[in-house]
């Protein structure tokens, strides 16, 4: 019946990881939801073994709706042709009320105070078209975020993670390499 606002999302997924009595997980958000990942990995380090910031938003300089907006617009026509429809059927899902005010709560979120606070290993991987991530913004969130790593899918737009996937995971096995060893 409500959009959670960031802190309210990630505090609902840590009560579900430890509903399940998971162990620490690597987490990946991917856009806004990089934002959930990164204040879960600040809010409840202790359920989190890696986190994955998949296009992660927002960046300071269109912190606004319409700015937001405008760059998913430009996304769009850089995307692969078949993202559209499946972008608007997750807005209509979700529907539109919610994601509006999901873009509210992201646009006022300072994801910074929370990226300073991971604590875990970090990938930032973002497509080297991505319009709503600039390399501004990515460069910046890597140097936030103090085990970070970047990984920049060349040709690849703001859904990345899922239209650039085997790249990705690829990223993930590495990222997670030393931990997968260990046991």
């Amino acid at each position: 019946g409500e959009a959670y606002d960031v802190t309210a999302h990630a505090d609902h997924l840590a009560a579900w990881l430890a509903a399940y009595r998971l162990p620490p997980a690597c987490v990946l958000g991917h856009s806004s939801g990089a934002q959930v990942a990164a204040a879960l990995a600040s809010r409840h380090p202790d359920t989190v073994r890696a986190v994955v910031l998949a296009g992660p938003t927002c960046d300071p300089k269109a912190r606004t709706r319409p700015r937001q907006i405008g760059r998913w617009l430009v996304d769009v026509a850089r995307e692969a042709p078949l993202q559209a429809p499946i972008l608007v059927r997750d807005v209509w899902d979700a529907r539109p009320w919610r994601v509006r005010t999901t873009l509210s709560h992201s646009v006022r979120n300072p994801v910074e105070a929370d990226l300073v606070r991971i604590a875990v290993p970090a990938l930032v991987v973002t497509g080297s078209r991505d319009p709503v991530v600039p390399p501004s913004w990515r460069a910046q969130v890597a140097r936030l975020v103090p085990q970070a790593r970047t990984v920049v899918v060349p040709g690849a737009a703001h859904n990345v993670a899922t239209t650039a996937p085997v790249q990705v995971a690829d990223a993930i096995r590495r990222l997670l390499a030393p931990s997968l060893t260990k046991g």
